[in-house]
């Protein structure tokens, strides 16, 4: 049993949306505190002090704060036996390596798509997002090869930690940024993947998120603008 629920750190349609995601998911406790970007709130002292990197999301655990997506959902998927393949399963390893995949590939090239202007002169943005969008789709493209496949840790019918990680990140494709052409990405070019969001848009975890931090009725297939009842997406 755990002495106090968890502490999730977020902000609207941040990364923090995944770990929500799961923690509804494996019917977890656990209490938000809001990081107004708005007013660099990531930036304080405070929060630097849960991760010195000044991202989101934090989590808050009887073991310490973790920062880092991925290693939040793996340390949630191993703590609680929920939503991925445990240790000692012939299935963890593939599981493992399309984690880390969605993580230092597919999420770090999206940052770069997202945020051009941080890693080369503003000058020579668009030509920077202009060529990370192939290695974008291509990655999307393994990854819907790899549904086709039918793992059971890569389902929406029964997701995974890995399932919502890939969900909210095609769920920012399609909005973001939102001052740019955007028609390189286009759902339907992944029909497996599509199907699986699809399934994942149904389900009580997701219907909390969006009650939350106001997603739309569609937030994966179809999504909209947050409309979040505090705080901002950006």
């Amino acid at each position: 049993m755990m002495e106090k629920p968890y502490l999730l750190h977020y902000a609207p349609d941040n990364a923090s949306l995944v770990i929500r995601l799961v923690l509804e998911e494996m019917g977890l406790p656990y209490e938000t505190a809001l990081v107004n970007r708005r007013r660099n709130e990531q930036d304080g002292a405070v929060y630097r002090a849960l991760n010195p990197n000044g991202l989101i999301p934090v989590l808050e655990t009887p073991q310490g704060p973790i920062f880092e997506t991925a290693a939040i959902l793996l340390w949630l998927s191993d703590q609680h036996g929920q939503m991925a393949p445990d240790p000692n399963d012939p299935d963890r390893a593939a599981f493992l390596k399309w984690l880390f995949f969605a993580s230092n590939t597919l999420h770090a090239d999206l940052r770069i798509l997202f945020y051009a202007e941080k890693y080369i002169d503003p000058a020579e943005a668009s030509t920077l997002r202009a060529g990370i969008q192939p290695r974008l789709r291509q990655h999307l493209k393994l990854l819907d090869a790899e549904v086709q496949n039918a793992p059971d840790w890569l389902r929406g019918d029964q997701p995974s930690v890995l399932s919502y990680y890939l969900a909210c990140m095609m769920r920012w494709m399609a909005l973001y940024p939102a001052k740019i052409d955007r028609s390189w990405y286009q759902l339907a070019d992944t029909p497996y993947l599509q199907q699986i969001l699809m399934q994942m848009e149904t389900r009580p975890a997701t219907r909390a998120a969006i009650a939350a931090e106001g997603l739309g009725v569609t937030p994966f297939t179809s999504p909209t603008y947050a409309n979040p009842p505090e705080g901002s997406a950006t």
